[in-house]
């Protein structure tokens, strides 16, 4: 196992650039999720610390060692792919044993090896199948043992999950957390998925135009945003946010309502952010019209409208109103963010 350093990393293809100075610090046995919109960089910094794109500029660590002009190979890194990567004519158990192969290890050490990651993920009645013969979930967990057979210092996973349905992605999900916990091997995970991200990490690093708009605890990025961007990103349903500014009796909206504002409110916010969760039905509430009610089972999620304002809400009570009713709401405002509308940059509230 081993830190992983990334300091300053830029990266061109010819005249475009995608990666602005990335500064990212991963400690020893820490998991670490890569997230953001597609087109963001975090699928390409993978790449370059796997050593399969070049660096333009800075430096990658694995460990005490700079690896900006290490191979692949020589990394001592393993990855997971999105597509699995598996040779069709190969078994179970050879593509497994692969690198070993290559490493021309005895018999006995290949089983050996093969063996303890087929116990781990669940394999040992499959080694002598093919990959036409499994399922999606099969085949990632294959993959998977093929990482682990090495005893790599880093996981990379390069978006593993997307090609398998909702049900298998969340089972998959656990399973992966799981054999960290069970390893501690330092683990980088990209993914566009912030569920994902906020169930999987010990630390989250958002991405957003080859930049790192915050990195820390999943907790801290919901509940601390530092900015616009990652108070849109993190979360689900996603923040609303709403546009005006400062007025006397609290927050003016563009569209005509008025939000509480918390007595600790300083500073010239430009937007207000309250998240769905936090949205409370109260008797003493603010009026407004429901646009939309969509029942999931465990909450009902509820577009509402103050004024010309609309408003996802995500209650805990079952609702009965119909579009066009009307219901009372109230901010938590424990709970409420503010932020400039010109940086984005989150006030303290």
């Amino acid at each position: 196992m081993a830190s992983v350093e990334i300091r300053n990393v830029r990266k061109a293809f010819g005249p475009v650039q995608v990666l602005h100075g990335v500064n990212v610090d991963i400690a020893d046995g820490e998991f670490v999720v890569l997230v953001g919109p597609s087109g963001c960089g975090k699928s390409t910094l993978l790449r370059m610390l796997a050593g399969l794109e070049n660096i333009t500029s800075g430096e990658i660590a694995i460990g005490p060692r700079v690896v900006n002009n290490v191979p692949p190979k020589d990394r001592d890194i393993a990855m997971v792919f999105q597509n699995y990567a598996l040779y069709p004519h190969m078994t179970v158990f050879d593509n497994m044993a692969f690198s070993m192969k290559l490493a021309k290890a005895p018999r006995e050490v290949m089983e050996q090896e093969v063996g303890r990651a087929a116990k781990i993920l669940g394999l040992e009645a499959l080694l002598q199948r093919y990959p036409r013969q499994l399922s999606g979930g099969q085949r990632q967990r294959v993959a998977m043992g093929r990482a682990i057979v090495r005893n790599p210092q880093v996981f990379l996973f390069d978006e593993p999950l997307s090609n398998l349905d909702a049900k298998l992605r969340v089972q998959m999900r656990a399973e992966i957390k799981e054999l960290h916990q069970r390893l501690r091997v330092t683990t980088v995970y990209v993914t566009h998925d912030q569920i994902e991200a906020m169930t999987m990490a010990d630390k989250i690093v958002v991405m957003n135009g080859g930049h790192v708009e915050q990195a820390g605890p999943p907790l801290e990025l919901y509940d601390r945003p530092a900015n616009l961007f990652v108070a849109g990103f993190i979360g689900s349903p996603a923040m609303n946010l709403v546009k005006g500014g400062m007025g006397e009796g609290g927050f003016q909206a563009e569209g005509g309502a008025v939000f509480p504002l918390p007595q600790s409110a300083r500073g010239e916010a430009g937007i207000y952010g309250i998240r769905p969760e936090h949205i409370q039905l109260r008797e003493d509430g603010m009026p407004a019209t429901v646009v939309l009610v969509e029942p999931t089972g465990s909450e009902t999620q509820v577009i509402a409208r103050i004024g010309d304002t609309p408003l996802t809400c995500a209650f805990r009570e079952r609702v009965t109103a119909r579009p066009g009713e009307t219901i009372r709401i109230m901010p938590e405002m424990d709970l409420v963010h503010l932020f400039e509308s010109g940086s984005g940059r989150r006030l303290a509230a």
